[in-house]
């Protein structure tokens, strides 16, 4: 065959398929112009006649992911080269600038033989093969093109999923989807350039096996290296090759605990299925001991639920076995009745081995009452306006001599029926009735256990309209008890009702403003809410779930003092309010809103809590409110509550943020509550590199700055009455680029007197160990810090072979 010059082209399959690949690709580079200019036209027929729609872009078989084995035997074999020769349908030869295309695959190299009948390339110099974006480099190649079987001489080889590469003496090809290094080396650390550059992890093992199907390397023989030492060593280890989850050991992590000492933890991550998985944290206690804990998370189709267990066998400070348990569970039940439909449940278990765990592990727990642990289960259906539920709560409450609680009520059971009709002749109509059974202590609650049954009937005529509303409401509470002992009067049974009548209405104006150079629409919303409410004598009913609302813009404008059906305030009074906004005409984002509201007591409120006062004031506090958020930067928040009579804040709030950008956020609040309390609370993130000018780079959230950055994090929350730190977090990440560093230290309020202290250390290698579950430091800092971002969080877990097209 005589030499072909320097820009030859062959096709070794059949003419009917290059013309076909050829017409592909000329398709393929004049789809683009054409479809955005039909993005920016109306839609046409595609033969002009209407009922047949608009003209549509057919997907192409050549922009998969991959293809089918059918379909991969059919596709043509391309070859190009300096110089080509070989016998028709046996063997080919380029030399000079050899390539050989097929399906998916490129290899490249000085010299290509190709062997037709057998479907082998034998590749020589400098060769290069890109196998659907996983790239090998070598000296030496043999490749049985559609099976992909063969090897690679002192290959150098890298994966598209994750980034991870490494070299080794040979690589052999048992398929395309699982291949074997020897002598191999793998990590995720960016080659720089130089030929000193030396990885700051890396595992060196005799044989690591990849398997791009399941995403799962494994090394034997392996040894763990970083910055050039020798930190572990394993027979054998797995790996993941790209960001899916997957079984395998979680980065361990040490902490320094007052209470417990030095603690050392080993997670291991255990995927179980894709909508399944559990984790194990066995930890080792150097004052305490060995702690077995484990999580088992579940997402199903109609339920979730997730479950953790902490056993100690032998608490050594304690001399006893401890042990600590938190459930949830949430979903829908079938009752096989398509009349009735499913029911939800929902459970939320937490219990404790004894009542001094609480303060022993202060962070085993995510309740925000460390001390009152909620079990809780409900069973609830809806259908159309009815509305059913059943329900048993039952609390633990963990005593301690010096500080006794007195319990809330365990409800065994509460039973609670929904009837609601809106619109009904231009009405709204609901009526509720509620029976619930309460057991606790009496020698700590000092009244008797007993039934309660609650009726509430409720009618109201709302006038709606674009610039007005007005709501009339009556109401109806009736309630009667059943007390297990008498009273103090002898009584074994009470009984109250209570109607409420109110009248709930506002305006809305609007116009066109400008402040300072920008154009708003301003709001002006004035309010008023007047309640009627007859006194009833409640002195001698007991109080099994009220309490008082606390007093802000959310309950100023409710009908009841009381939460709960225990006690219905009586009332005479008028609620006036008036709120003003300026929002953006062409978001609707608020950038500023103020508000003010007081209410008008027009006679005593005599009902009251068990050893309260009766309310006298004609003015109550008023309340004043701001919220700014003139840029996207900025955010600032302040409340307070003002006496008229003394002329001083009894309560008032300011908080602030400032997050100009990823990584960046700062936000400090200011509370004050007269006689009781005023904090100053700090949280932050921000890159330490910003301090001496050394900007980062904006690769958006969940992908940090770049490498080599360190970053400050933390948390303060000061005591200005008490001149003390009360709870602190304080942490430091280094990120550089394939392994991250954080330390993290944490100071906890477990009472007035006492504080437990903890230092956590932790080191990630991106691309071999995955954060998860059991790692402390990064759950103390997200759950602590407002607004944390973690330094990998990647947001596209599945990179295109295209994106790594040769």
């Amino acid at each position: 065959m005589r030499q072909r010059p320097p820009t030859l082209f062959a096709a070794l399959a059949a003419p009917n398929r290059c013309i076909s690949a050829i017409a592909y690709a000329v398709l393929l580079c004049c789809a683009s112009p054409w479809t955005m200019a039909q993005t920016a036209l109306p839609a046409a027929p595609a033969s002009g006649r209407a009922d047949e729609g608009p003209l549509r872009l057919r997907m192409t078989p050549l922009l998969q992911e991959t293809f089918a084995d059918d379909v991969s035997r059919q596709q043509p074999t391309f070859v190009f080269g300096d110089n080509l020769t070989g016998r028709p349908d046996l063997d080919t030869i380029v030399e000079g600038h050899a390539e050989l295309r097929r399906s998916g695959s490129v290899v490249r190299a000085g010299r290509i033989e190709y062997y037709q009948p057998d479907d082998v390339a034998k590749a020589r110099g400098n060769v290069h093969i890109n196998r659907q974006g996983n790239v090998y480099e070598g000296k030496e190649a043999q490749i049985k093109l559609e099976a992909f079987e063969g090897f690679v001489t002192e290959p150098s080889y890298q994966f598209l999923k994750n980034g991870g590469h490494g070299q080794a003496s040979r690589i052999d090809f048992v398929d395309d989807k699982r291949s074997v290094a020897r002598d191999a080396s793998y990590t995720s650390c960016t080659r720089r350039p130089g030929p000193s550059w030396v990885p700051d992890w890396i595992i060196q093992a005799s044989q690591v096996r990849f398997d791009t199907d399941t995403d799962v390397g494994q090394a034997d023989n392996a040894q763990l290296r970083f910055k050039d030492v020798t930190i572990l060593s394993l027979p054998s280890i797995s790996f993941p090759l790209s960001d899916a989850r997957k079984s395998g050991w979680l980065p361990p992590t040490i902490n320094l605990d007052t209470n417990s000492g030095v603690e050392l933890a080993v997670p291991y991550y255990w995927n179980i299925a894709p909508n399944r998985d559990a984790t194990l944290f066995p930890s080792l206690m150097t004052k305490r001991g060995i702690n077995l804990g484990g999580e088992f998370r579940y997402l199903e189709k109609d339920y979730t639920g997730a479950s953790r267990l902490d056993w100690m066998p032998n608490d050594r400070l304690r001399s006893a076995s401890r042990w600590g348990l938190a459930a949830t569970h949430s979903g829908a039940v079938a009752t096989g009745l398509a009349a009735v439909g499913d029911l939800a449940l929902s459970l939320n278990l937490n219990r404790v081995s004894d009542d001094n765990y609480w303060s022993d592990f202060p962070r085993a727990t995510s309740t925000l009452t460390q001390r009152l642990l909620a079990n809780d289960g409900t069973l609830s259906w809806a259908q159309g306006p009815y509305a059913l539920s059943a329900r048993t709560l039952k609390w633990q409450t963990l005593q301690i001599p010096t500080a006794i609680i007195t319990p809330p009520y365990d409800r065994l059971p509460q039973v609670n029926g929904r009837y609601t009709r809106t619109n009904w002749g231009g009405f709204d109509a609901s009526a509720e009735l509620d029976y619930t059974r309460f057991r606790s202590q009496e020698a700590l609650t000092l009244q008797p256990n007993g039934q309660r049954s609650y009726a509430q009937l409720q009618l109201s005529r709302p006038w709606l309209a674009p610039g007005y509303f007005i709501t009339p409401k009556l109401q109806l509470h009736s309630t009667h008890y059943q007390f297990d002992t008498p009273l103090s009067n002898g009584a074994t049974q009470a009984q109250r009702v209570v109607p409420t009548l109110s009248v709930d209405s506002g305006l809305v104006f609007e116009r066109e403003a400008q402040f300072f150079g920008r154009g708003f629409t301003q709001t002006l919303e004035p309010r008023a809410l007047y309640v009627y409410t007859p006194f009833r004598d409640q002195a001698r009913l007991p109080n099994y779930d009220s309490g008082a609302n606390d007093f802000n813009f959310a309950t100023i404008y409710s009908d009841n003092a009381f939460v709960g059906n225990d006690r219905f305030a009586d009332n005479n009074l008028l609620t006036l309010g008036v709120t003003s906004r300026l929002l953006d005409p062409d978001t609707g984002a608020e950038a500023l809103r103020l508000a003010y509201a007081q209410r008008l007591r027009f006679s005593n409120q005599n009902v009251t809590l068990p050893g309260g006062t009766p309310d006298t004031a004609r003015l109550s506090d008023m309340l004043f409110g701001a919220t700014v958020n003139w840029t996207p930067q900025w955010s600032t928040d302040v409340i307070a509550q003002y006496n008229p009579k003394t002329r001083i804040s009894e309560r008032s709030t300011l908080g602030a943020r400032y997050s100009p950008s990823d990584y960046h956020v700062i936000s400090a609040a200011y509370r004050y509550t007269r006689g009781a309390s005023e904090q100053v609370d700090v949280g932050w993130q921000w890159p330490l590199n910003d301090l001496w000018g050394s900007k980062g780079q904006n690769l958006g959230a969940g992908a940090g700055q770049g490498d080599n950055r360190w970053y400050s994090v933390g948390r303060l929350n000061y005591s200005l009455q008490d001149r003390k730190i009360v709870d602190a977090v304080l942490g430091f990440e280094y990120d550089a680029g394939c392994w991250l560093g954080r330390v993290v230290f944490d100071r906890l309020q477990t009472t007035t007197s006492t504080a437990n202290t903890r230092i956590s250390m932790q080191l990630e290698f991106v691309g071999f160990t995955r954060i998860g579950l059991g790692s402390n430091p990064l759950k103390t800092l997200k759950d602590n810090v407002p607004r944390y971002q973690y330094l990998r969080e990647k947001i596209n877990t599945s990179p295109s072979r295209f994106s790594n097209y040769d």
